[in-house]
Formats: structure tokens, sequence, C-alpha cells
């Protein structure tokens, strides 16, 4: 499989977990026994009413509406390598001088390089400053390995907000590049975390411009079976007009109106 860059209709459908696999090669690297990962910036977000974001490299997916910069699509070109203690320092500077208690890793999808991860919320653990991680993910790979949500449940500070793209392969396949049988994935994410204990919540691309209502209501009833309380508070998104998603909607050629 050629490096998939950005989605167009007549992009071959690819494998997540291959693309996870060469993406992590441009992304991660190992320096006396820590795994050093990409990261472009940080700095504290107005969301989750103020929070501490190291944006980190690199994903899995290639969403049409996704507004990350373009480092996701070349991620040999972008960032520099920090290791898990340069990012919980920068993560712990930024929330006692901005006067926040939470942060996360946003930008690309932050389970790629597991072990920087781990490392990461294990130092998360130890540092006061933070009382909340917020970790957002696209769940594919917790979906594929029961024993990665097994390793996160044991961090208390933690929230998983996995973000479901779509409610039918054919759908998935459109929006995100990926082969549709991998959909599954992101809902047994949610089944892997919440059987091990995991602090979990779902959002979900419910843009009416691109999601029909037959299959919002098939979005609410799979989460429903999973957990009707998850279904009741879904966190329901819509696209936002940044330069680098109006860019991705053009070559799918999908015409949004803003």
């Amino acid at each position: 499989m050629s490096y998939i860059r950005a989605v167009r209709p007549d992009t071959p459908r690819f494998d997540p977990l291959e693309l996870a696999r060469k993406t992590e090669e441009l992304v991660c690297r190992w320096s006396d026994g820590h795994c050093l990962r990409k990261y472009t910036d940080f700095y504290v977000v107005g969301v989750y009413q103020g929070i501490a974001t190291g944006y980190v490299v690199g994903c899995n997916l290639r969403c049409v509406f996704c507004w990350s910069d373009y480092s996701r699509d070349y991620p040999e070109l972008y960032g520099e390598y920090y290791s898990p203690e340069d990012v919980v320092r920068m993560l712990r500077s930024l929330c006692r001088d901005e006067n926040v208690e939470r942060a996360r890793i946003s930008g690309g999808e932050p389970t790629l390089c597991q072990d920087h991860l781990l490392q990461v919320l294990e130092l998360v653990e130890k540092t006061p400053e933070i009382k909340t991680f917020l970790l957002e993910t696209n769940g594919i790979l917790i979906g594929s390995d029961e024993a990665y949500a097994r390793k996160l449940s044991q961090f208390r500070k933690l929230v998983v907000r996995v973000s479901i793209k779509a409610s039918t392969e054919t759908k998935f396949e459109r929006i995100t590049g990926a082969q549709g049988k991998f959909l599954e994935l992101q809902f047994r994410a949610i089944r892997n975390l919440l059987k091990h204990g995991v602090e979990t919540y779902v959002a979900a691309m419910t843009d009416p411009r691109l999601m029909t209502p037959e299959e919002r209501r098939l979005l609410f009833e799979k989460i429903a079976e999973i957990d009707p309380a998850l279904a009741q508070v879904l966190e329901e998104e819509r696209v936002d007009p940044y330069e680098t998603t109006i860019h991705r909607l053009t070559l799918a050629e999908l015409d949004l109106e803003f």
C-alpha cells in the first residue's frame, strides 16, 4: 500500500491498521528506553472550559472533514520529536500558567505509538497540576486490541472520547477512506473500554450534510446496544470550515455549504 495522503473518489480503500503501522514508522522513534513522538505545538484552547493540548503528528484515518493541519497527510515533513517527559513537562507548565486542570493530546491519532502514550499517562498520574487527561481517539487500535484497553484502565485520571465517523460501512468508506469492514472496530473499542472500566463517552459526526436521518437513527441504535446511557449523552459534531477541511472536502468532491 502506498502512503495515503487524502481521499479522492478514486482513492483505493485502505486498511487503517496497516496505515497505522506505516505512520508510526514516520512519527515514532526510540531513544534511551523512551518512545518519542512527533508534535507540532503545545498550547491551551478554550474547549472543555480550557485544556492544555499537545498536537501530535499522524493519523490512521483520512476523514474528509478533518480540521487537523497538513501534518496529518505529510507526517514526514512536520513536527519535532518529544519524549514523554518533555510532553508532560509542557502540559504541566501550561496548566499551571493558564490555570487549567485538564490536558489532552489532539490533532492526530493519539493511540499511535502506544508506548509513548502509555509513558505519558504514567507521568500524568504523578502530575498534580493535571487533574483530568482526555484521550480523543477514533478507537481503531483499541478496537483491534483489547489488551490496549486493559492497559489504559490502570490510569485514574483518564477519560476516553471515542469519535465515531459513520453508522454504515458504505458511509465509513466515503468519509474516512478506510475499508468499510473496519467501522466495527470503532464500536468494539467502546465495548473494550467499558469492559475494563475505563471512563468513556462517545462523539459522532452527525452533521446532516454528511449523515442522513436514517443513518443517524442507526448510529443511536448501535450505541444504545452497547450502553443506553452513552446514547443519551452522545456528543454530536458538525463540520467546521477550516482551510484544511475545505481542501479535503474539495478533493473528495463533497460540496458542503457553509
